[in-house]
């Protein structure tokens, strides 16, 4: 004699029960049970990359945006011909005045060969007032040495004061590293538009003395940029009382574009402005595009695990046929076969991206220290500052994004135990007991 089950509203306790059931393996049951195992494994890991790799991106896309911003500002002001800005004090106190603008910066600029008793190579000369130059955060961390008060002595707390009087450079860390100079060591600098003579053009070649030494963080910068005092650089480039240019620093860098008219006309007539996304437009319009595309490429990876529920679930019903077919005879409606097995792959879906996510979160949150960890035990660096430009790898967890990657990754989970549990909800109890 058969119990009719009790008419029960949808998500009851019984298709709970029922459904969990059947994710505990049994031994005939064993290869279904691995096959749900490996979707749950292929979902925790799926989501937990994505999450890593999105989240080393953000770190290198906002560190890299950072560095960069810091060294050259959000926008340069000079003029079409390159030749020098003589009036710039006026043209500064008009920028200066534009709502938004918080810092405008003359400077001179040229390439120059650094050449020192080890090595030569080339260099970007930035000359820089004192004043200026203490405001750029990116050099002043904890990494800066200076000896500028007392020359060769290294300052217990670093300092600019007396940079415009020192006669002296500052040099990146791995300029100094590569040159094998330190502080109060002596490299010369060689420009090729020197004077002028009857033979014509000779290079202009000075030696100067280290003053300081900074770390940015970026390799690109600190192996290939030099400070002068503005005074000096104006004497060593000759360009008598004049700049190259003016950099800005604006409160928002990413509204900097609707800034260019007010900016073109506080300038005056005759002047070129470039911002941060002209000067590096290529470079970050293709960290975008990579980005999107590991985004696209990983997502198929939660992809494969949904696909293996599908065929988990598939085998399931064909498995437990005998089953359903008794649930149909004793009142059970096809509603509530069809929740029975939803729950059933939905519950691998949820166990596996929340369990991706954690594991996704804790690996990005450590991932300079699990970096170091591995090239301790292999003695290889898997991030070469020279070819990644950073010194370290960074990372930035986005809250929006995680939550994007795991509603995408339910999602997909849900619509992979769609088409099984309809399928055990059609099935025909009389067809499946004929042969029991």
């Amino acid at each position: 004699m058969t119990h009719a089950l009790p008419d029960t509203k949808p998500f009851a306790g019984f298709e709970w029960k029922l459904a969990l059931r059947y994710l505990r393996a049994r031994r005939r049951e064993g290869f279904i049970s691995v096959i749900s195992l490996f979707s749950l494994l292929g979902i925790m890991l799926g989501v937990a990359t994505l999450i890593v790799v999105m989240s080393v991106f953000n770190g290198f896309h906002n560190e890299l945006l950072k560095q960069v911003l810091g060294f050259s500002g959000h926008a340069s002001v000079y003029q079409p011909d390159l030749s020098p800005i003589e009036d710039f004090e006026a043209m500064r106190g008009r920028l200066l005045k534009v709502p938004g603008v918080m810092r405008a910066t003359p400077l001179v600029e040229g390439q120059v060969m650094a050449s020192s008793i080890k090595t030569a190579s080339g260099a970007l000369v930035r000359g820089i007032g004192e004043a200026e130059i203490a405001q750029l955060a990116s050099i002043n961390n904890t990494n800066l040495q200076t000896a500028i008060a007392k020359p060769g002595v290294m300052d217990a707390s670093p300092s600019w004061k007396g940079f415009d009087v020192s006669e002296g450079v500052a040099i990146g860390e791995r300029l100094a590293w590569k040159h094998q100079v330190g502080l109060g060591g002596t490299i010369t600098l060689i420009a090729p538009n020197g004077p002028e003579t009857v033979i014509g053009s000779t290079p202009r070649i000075r030696d100067f003395t280290v003053v300081a030494i900074f770390k940015m963080g970026m390799s690109e910068y600190d192996e290939g940029v030099v400070y002068l005092p503005l005074g000096e650089a104006q004497d060593f480039f000759s360009t008598d009382t004049g700049v190259s240019g003016i950099e800005l620093m604006v409160e928002d860098p990413d509204e900097i574009a609707a800034k260019v008219g007010d900016l073109a006309s506080a300038a005056g007539q005759g002047v070129m402005i470039q911002t941060w996304r002209d000067r590096n437009q290529t470079f970050f319009t293709a960290l975008t595009v990579e980005r999107n595309m590991l985004f696209l490429v990983l997502t198929m990876i939660i992809l494969v695990a949904a696909l293996n529920i599908i065929s988990g679930l598939i085998m399931l019903v064909k498995d437990k046929g005998r089953d359903i077919a008794i649930l149909r005879t004793m009142g059970a409606t096809s509603g509530a076969i069809q929740r029975v097995f939803f729950i059933t792959g939905a519950a691998i879906g949820v166990v596996g991206t929340i369990a991706g996510v954690v594991l996704g979160v804790i690996i990005s949150l450590n991932a300079e220290s699990i970096r170091r960890g591995f090239q301790w035990l292999s003695g290889v660096d898997p991030f070469n500052a020279e070819l990644y430009y950073l010194s370290q790898l960074p990372t930035e967890v986005d809250l929006q994004q995680t939550l994007w990657i795991t509603l995408m990754s339910l999602l997909l989970s849900f619509l992979a135990t769609l088409y099984p549990s309809w399928k055990a909800s059609k099935l025909d109890p009389v067809e499946a007991l004929r042969y029991e």
